[in-house]
Order: C-alpha cells, then sequence, then structure tokens
C-alpha cells in the first residue's frame, strides 16, 4: 500500500506519524515545499520517497501522484485544498482524503462560512457584515459603535483578527479610529496576497468565553469526532500579545475538556453534521475529509462558531493524532468509501499537551525569524516521556534551518493536562538555535493557573446562556436605546 501525503508542517509530521502506525504497513510518500526532517525520516524508513515543490500547483502533485500511482492522497494543510489540489489527484484517479477547492471555501471565506449558516438556520451563528473595500467598511464602522471583531474575510493563517470591546462612551472617538486604522491594516496587508475571494473585511458581534476546536473526519455523510482541543493563538504568557498561529494546545483524557460539558460537546458536533449537510445542498457534492469548528462557548448561543477549518488544526491535529488508537488508514479508506459509519474513533485515554517553539521575530518579523542553525536533542526529550514534531524547518546539507515560523511542536501525555504540561517544560532547554538566536514559547499553556481561568469563565457563560434558553431567548439579543426603546437582534 502507498499513501501520498501533502503538506511538511508539524501537522502533516503527525499525519506521517499515525499513517505509519498502521497495521497495513503503507510506504508513505510527500509532497512537501520544505525538507522536513520528521516527515522525511518517515518516507525512507516506510520504503516511500518526499518531493520538494509547490504544494499549491495542482498540475505538479498531480504529476506526482500519477508517478506515485498511491492508494490514497491525504491532504495536510488548507492553501492546497483552495487551489484545487484535490481535485485535481481526483480527476487523476487518486481518491483524496482532503476537501475539493468548492467545499474547502468553508475556510476560505469566512463571509461564505457565515451567510451558509444564516440560509440554513444553524445555530451557533453570529451577526456579520462583509465588505469588498475598506472605505465601506470605514463608513460602516464611524457610524454604528459596536464592540466588534475585525477580521479578514479570508483565511489568513490566523492573521488580522482583532477584538474591540466598545463599552466606554467616552472614548468612542479613539476607539473609532483603531477600528479604522484596523480596517486598513487588514485591506492593504493581511487581504494583499490574496485575490480569490471577493470580499476583504469581515466585521462580527463581539462574543465572549473560552475557544476550544471539535476536529472531526467525514465521508459527507457521518460525523465523527475527535477529542476537544483548546489552542492558544496569543504569543505570550497569558494570552497576551499578537495572535499566532497557535502557540499550544491542550486535550484532556477523553474527548472533552475540563471547561465543556458532554451536552456542549454533543451540541458541537450537531452543528459542525449540520454545516456538512449544508455544504451538500450548496455544491452537490459530499464532503470527504476532515472538517473542524473552532468555536467559543457563548451566553449568547452556548456553542458557537468563530470559524471552520477545512482540515486539522496545526498545533490541534498533533494533540489527537499521536494517541489515536483507530487506524488513520483505515479510517481514511472509510471516508474515501463513504463507509464512515463502520468505524468507531478510540483514543489513548491520556490528557495532551503540546508547546510550540519559535525564534524570536515570529509572527510579525518572521524575516528575522528566518534562516537560523538550529539544534534538536530527540533523544533527551524522549527520555522525558515528550516527543517532537518538526514545523517551520528547512534540512540544508545536513543541518536544520528556521523557516521564520513555529520551528519545533513538542508533545506530551499524561493522566493530566497539568502532568503533561510540566513534561514539556522540562524538553525546551533541548531546543536551540546554534547561532545564538532566541527561542520563545509558552510556559503557561497547560498550567493550573490557566485552567482555571477557562473553567471560571466558562461556567459563567453557561449560567447565562441556560438561564436564556430557559427563557427561550437563546440565540436573541436584545438592546435599550435610549428614546427609541427595546431593539430585538436575531442571531
Amino acid at each position: 500500500m502507498k499513501v501520498l501525503l501533502i503538506g511538511s508542517g508539524s501537522r502533516e509530521h503527525a499525519i506521517a506519524d499515525a499513517l505509519a502506525r498502521s497495521v497495513h504497513e503503507p510506504k508513505i510518500f510527500a509532497v512537501m515545499s520544505n525538507r522536513n526532517p520528521g516527515i522525511i525520516r518517515i518516507c525512507e524508513s516506510t520504503g516511500g520517497e518526499y518531493f520538494i515543490g509547490k504544494i499549491t500547483d495542482p498540475q505538479f502533485v498531480r504529476e506526482i501522484g500519477e508517478r506515485v500511482s498511491p492508494d490514497f492522497a491525504f491532504i495536510g494543510p488548507e492553501e492546497p485544498q483552495f487551489h484545487g489540489v484535490s481535485d485535481a489527484l481526483e480527476e487523476a484517479g487518486i481518491p483524496c482524503v482532503g476537501a475539493r477547492e468548492k467545499l474547502s471555501e468553508i475556510e476560505r471565506s469566512k463571509a461564505f462560512m457565515r451567510r451558509l449558516m444564516w440560509k440554513y438556520r444553524i445555530p451557533g451563528r453570529l451577526r456579520f457584515k462583509a465588505f469588498k473595500n475598506v472605505e465601506e467598511a470605514i463608513a460602516y464602522i464611524k457610524e454604528y459603535a459596536e464592540s466588534i471583531a475585525l477580521k479578514p474575510a479570508r483565511q489568513a493563517g490566523g492573521k488580522g483578527v482583532k477584538v474591540i470591546a466598545d463599552i466606554q462612551a467616552y472614548l468612542r472617538r479613539e476607539r473609532t479610529e483603531v477600528k479604522e486604522k484596523h480596517a486598513k491594516k487588514i485591506y492593504e496587508e493581511h487581504m494583499k496576497p490574496y485575490d480569490d475571494i471577493e470580499d476583504k473585511i469581515l466585521i462580527e458581534e463581539k462574543v465572549d468565553g473560552p475557544e476550544y476546536t471539535l476536529q472531526c473526519f467525514t465521508d459527507g455523510r457521518t460525523v465523527l469526532p475527535l477529542p476537544l482541543v483548546q489552542d492558544n493563538k496569543n504569543a505570550f504568557e497569558m494570552d497576551i500579545g499578537p495572535e499566532t498561529g497557535g502557540m499550544g494546545s491542550i486535550s484532556g483524557k477523553g474527548f472533552l475538556l475540563p471547561f465543556i460539558e458532554e451536552d456542549e460537546f454533543r451540541e458541537s458536533v450537531k452543528i459542525v453534521e449540520s454545516v456538512v449537510r449544508a455544504l451538500e445542498k450548496e455544491f452537490g457534492m459530499r464532503y470527504h475529509g476532515v472538517i473542524s469548528g473552532q468555536m467559543m462557548l457563548t451566553a449568547l448561543w452556548g456553542p458557537t462558531i468563530i470559524e471552520f477549518y477545512s482540515r486539522f488544526g496545526d498545533p490541534e491535529g498533533v494533540n489527537v493524532l499521536p494517541i489515536l488508537k483507530t487506524d488513520l488508514v483505515e479510517i481514511s479508506e472509510a471516508v474515501i468509501s463513504e463507509k464512515l459509519h463502520k468505524m468507531k474513533i478510540e483514543v489513548e485515554e491520556k490528557a495532551t499537551v503540546v508547546k510550540a517553539i519559535a525564534p524570536q521575530g515570529y509572527p510579525n518579523r518572521r524575516d528575522l525569524a528566518k534562516g537560523h542553525p538550529i539544534a534538536v536533542d530527540e533523544r533527551a526529550i524522549e527520555e522525558q516521556g515528550a516527543r517532537v514534531f518538526y514545523g517551520s524547518v528547512n534540512v540544508d546539507n545536513g543541518r536544520l534551518i528556521t523557516g521564520g515560523s513555529r520551528a519545533v511542536e513538542i508533545f506530551a501525555c499524561a493522566e493530566t493536562i497539568e502532568e503533561a504540561s510540566k513534561i514539556v517544560d522540562k524538553c525546551v532547554k533541548y531546543v536551540r538555535c546554534l547561532d545564538g538566536w532566541g527561542l520563545f514559547y509558552r510556559s503557561d499553556i497547560g498550567s493550573s493557573t490557566l485552567l482555571h481561568r477557562r473553567m471560571e469563565l466558562a461556567e459563567l457563560v453557561r449560567n447565562v446562556y441556560r438561564y436564556r434558553r430557559s427563557k427561550g431567548i437563546i440565540g436573541i439579543k436584545i438592546d435599550w436605546i435610549p428614546g427609541v426603546g427595546k431593539i430585538v437582534y436575531e442571531s
């Protein structure tokens, strides 16, 4: 058996590792944009091969696929899906675990995702406005003083999101200026590389609560959830600093997080199922691959959608794939043949923590974070009971060179999240830049302090949304405007 993997980050390293554990002993082939040492090792040890090139070029990937002739392909990142790589492989007769281009619109366009949820009345939706140019967005911002989330309308690698609360009337002018400046930054910087969607800026109503990610396999008919994971996107300790692609993530023992209850997990799965059905109605094709809901527990709805991924999250995928007991090759075959209803997801009963180690300069000055020789003592890390998954590094003449993003992710599992976190912390010293360039990571991820904060916030939100549900006003926002009276908004 042969499997073709597309992608070269930590997530793809974890996918390759899970595929290689299969009882079917597949040969792993990989198409990568950089020489990931972990994926290279797996390709070589299984008798496969790797190819370096543009993973978003459908023709290039198709040619590799036709040369390798794999039993199936597995696409890790989102951008190859957005560029039609899945379609090209399927047209070449290579079945693919990875969304077709049209179906991946659920991630590529946040405005499309919002419109879809409103069209099909799917719970967990938010009010929003999408704008094709910055002038219209600024005109709206000046007219309405609201607490909002400002976002690029397209998936932009987790960059550009800014949440601004408008609660002090005396600061309205200052906050309006901040909103205008950020709208311009989104348009001029974060959306500049992309011309594949018309909408440029998304403005959503602001909601608060703990975030979590629900990652699922689907064949378009059945949705099989994996354990919940919480990502921590801010660069620095205690959730401050710029947003990143994710500095680390946690998962609890079993399928729940310490701050998410069973009924909330079930509701989250129903939302994902509803979106999968809606996508089939929209495009007339079934979704084969991984779909993930980036969610928040809010007072407005309870489980609420912030955005969707058409793939595993990174680092969230690294939490669940190493503890996956069900054979990933067999899951993939069930996805392709639409027999996922016959599968059952089993995982080790362990809590997991993943922490990313990144060069100084990430995320805002990737040019500074790039090009540094880095050393990783894998043996020492494994002796501590942890594992390394390689991310933005490149093998160059036998040396590992940083690529400007998160260099490695360290994974550990234990009986509790706090224990797993401490294991990872012991391993950080075994990763260093040989030229003395600084590295950083977040020691607080998985700490009892941060967990306690999440649990307190969840309980506060839970009390409100359950009260609202008991009164029949779930998903409804009510404002009182002096001189006007009560205004009811349906979400």
